[in-house]
C-alpha cells in the first residue's frame, strides 16, 4: 500500500472589489494599523497593503507638466503683463494730455 497521505488543497479566497476598497478605507481611516484592520477581517497585514498599491490612483498625466513647460509659461505671461501694463501707461498719459485745460483752446 501507498503511505502518501494526500494533503487537503488551501482555497485562495477571492474578495470583490468593493470589498478590497471597503477595508483599504477602514485602515486608512481608522487609528488603527495594518495588521489590527486585517486581524478584523480575517485577512493578512500583507494582503491588505497589496491591495492599497493596486487601488492607488495614479495622477493623471495630462496635468503634470515639467519644470521647463510651467517657466516657459511664466516667461509668457510676464510679457503679456509687460505689454498690459505698457498700453495703461499710455492710456493715462493720452487722458492726462486730453483732460489738461489748454490755454490756446478755443473758448465758446
Amino acid at each position: 500500500m501507498n503511505d502518501t497521505q494526500t494533503e487537503p488543497k488551501i482555497r485562495r479566497q477571492r474578495y470583490d472589489l468593493n470589498f478590497k476598497r471597503s477595508a483599504v478605507e477602514l485602515w486608512l481611516s481608522g487609528g488603527k494599523s495594518a495588521a489590527a484592520v486585517a486581524a478584523e477581517l480575517g485577512i493578512s497585514g500583507q494582503t491588505l497593503k497589496t491591495w492599497k498599491q493596486q487601488l492607488a490612483v495614479p495622477p493623471p498625466p495630462s496635468t503634470a507638466q515639467s519644470q521647463e513647460q510651467l517657466q516657459e509659461g511664466n516667461r509668457r505671461l510676464r510679457r503679456e503683463l509687460t505689454g498690459a501694463l505698457r498700453r495703461c501707461d499710455i492710456l493715462k498719459k493720452t487722458l492726462g494730455i486730453l483732460s489738461e485745460p489748454n490755454g490756446n483752446a478755443l473758448s465758446a
